[in-house]
């Protein structure tokens, strides 16, 4: 049974950072793709951020450099450092992972605001 947790949401003002990191059980993680979502009141869920088992990432151009995706699979845990976080990066988080079938945790609060 794969189980993914989400933690390192939070307040925050524009401008500030998080990491949200992102654990995995049950399984071999570092097969797995990685991705991390978002989804903002009143809005569809979004792709933020990917991961591959072979470490190649791709990125939304919302937040092409300002957020990192990293992974760290002895561990099994991936990683969104989120720099320069505006007002509109408001959302739950979600990290999903896939390899056969796909997988989501519960989701992250983050909030941006002054």
């Amino acid at each position: 049974q794969v189980q993914l947790v989400e933690s390192g949401g939070g307040l925050v003002q524009p401008g500030g950072s998080l990491r949200l990191s992102c654990t995995a059980s049950g399984t071999i993680f570092s097969l797995y793709f990685v991705g991390w979502y978002r989804q903002a009141p009143g809005k569809q869920r979004e792709l933020v951020a990917t991961i591959t088992s072979g470490m190649y990432t791709y990125y939304a151009d919302s937040v092409k450099g300002r957020f990192t995706i990293s992974r760290d699979n002895a561990k099994n845990m991936v990683y969104l450092q989120m720099n320069s976080l505006k007002v509109e990066d408001t959302a739950v988080y979600y990290c999903s992972a896939t390899y056969g079938g796909a997988y989501w945790g519960q989701g992250t609060q983050v909030t941006v605001s002054s």
